[in-house]
């Protein structure tokens, strides 16, 4: 079985929960306490995922959090996953998130394009060197 990773998890909760997160309005009664704390359901993405809810989970608040989450100038910590933020539980910090996943995705393209040039170089290296055997053995 394979492990999720951090772009695996972050893309998939920002793809179920960006519609909810957009679509917050001010004054109304939106379910949540502020637009940027988005409470999430931990068993929905494990089961998009294929694994358990407390993976999910542990990745988030145990990993994630204490890689991407900081303090703020006035002190006050932002975190990228909250246990408990106001009334709601289990919430991202959906702008801090859709960054975080922003970076994870620019990684993921530089690594895929370094792999695919190794690849077409590794490509001309063998041409070159069937060029030369040919020669040799003409």
């Amino acid at each position: 079985m394979k492990v999720p990773t951090d772009l695996d998890i972050l893309s998939v909760i920002y793809k179920m929960y960006y519609e909810e997160f957009s679509n917050f309005k001010r004054g109304e009664q939106s379910g949540r306490g502020a637009k940027i704390y988005v409470p999430i359901d931990c068993q929905e993405i494990a089961n998009r995922l294929n694994v358990d809810a407390d993976i999910v989970f542990g990745r988030l608040y145990y990993h994630l959090n204490k890689l991407h989450g900081y303090r703020s100038d006035d002190g006050s910590k932002v975190e990228l996953f909250g246990f408990k933020v106001g009334g709601d539980y289990r919430c991202v910090n959906f702008p801090l998130l859709a960054s975080v996943l922003a970076g994870l995705q620019e990684d993921n393209r530089k690594f895929n394009f370094t792999i695919w040039v190794s690849v077409m170089a590794f490509g001309v290296s063998l041409c070159a060197l069937g060029v030369g055997l040919y020669d040799i053995l003409k």
